[in-house]
């Protein structure tokens, strides 16, 4: 029984002080700029495409938060010969970082990333096909800054993500090495 009250003290104490730190909710958008890299790609070049969503900071002390969004995200790659052949494809991306204040508006951020595939085409002359045997789940990891305006409520952020699994299911049994790569720089505002 007295275990029980130090546990139950305890948690009452922790969920106070995470209650007592700062949650904000906010909305995003900006460009990316996306690859596809791995030892089965080749001639590869960047695409650009976009961002937008929702982003959450839930403080857990003074320079510590939590900062999980819901992002869709436009990335692939294009053809680095003539540019003419694109891979376009489209996620949901749900990124949940680990947010470190450094000074005051800047804070660095790293976490795991789980992206949802829900489009995937081919673009050749105008053309455009789907494209079969695209993974539904990308998990990657990323990584970066993001800069705070307290006064107005406004961010910036510059974040790299890599992905940790194939694009593509497995042919045949054998393995197809192409991964996302990602540089994305967006702006935003907590409400």
């Amino acid at each position: 029984m007295k275990k029980l009250l130090v546990f139950a003290a305890i948690a009452v104490i922790s969920i106070t002080s995470v209650n007592a730190q700062e949650t904000m909710f906010g909305v995003k958008a900006g460009v990316n700029f996306a690859s596809i890299v791995g030892d089965d790609v080749e001639d590869a070049s960047s695409l650009t495409g976009f961002n937008v969503g929702a982003v959450a900071s839930i403080g857990l002390s003074d320079v510590i938060a939590i900062q999980p969004e819901v992002v869709f995200s436009g990335q692939g790659a294009k053809d680095d010969e003539d540019g003419e052949f694109k891979t376009k494809l489209g996620y949901v991306n749900v990124p949940v970082l680990l947010s470190f204040t450094v000074v005051e508006g800047l804070s660095l951020q790293a976490g795991p990333q789980i992206g949802i595939n829900i489009t995937a085409q081919d673009e050749f002359d105008g053309e455009t096909e789907d494209i079969e045997g695209v993974n539904t789940l990308d998990l990657s990891g990323g990584f970066g800054a993001q800069y705070y305006l307290e006064d107005i409520g406004a961010f910036a952020q510059l974040r790299y993500t890599v992905g940790f699994n194939s694009i593509f299911e497995d042919f045949e049994g054998e393995t197809f090495d192409a991964k996302n790569s990602v540089l994305s720089i967006s702006v935003g505002w907590f409400f």
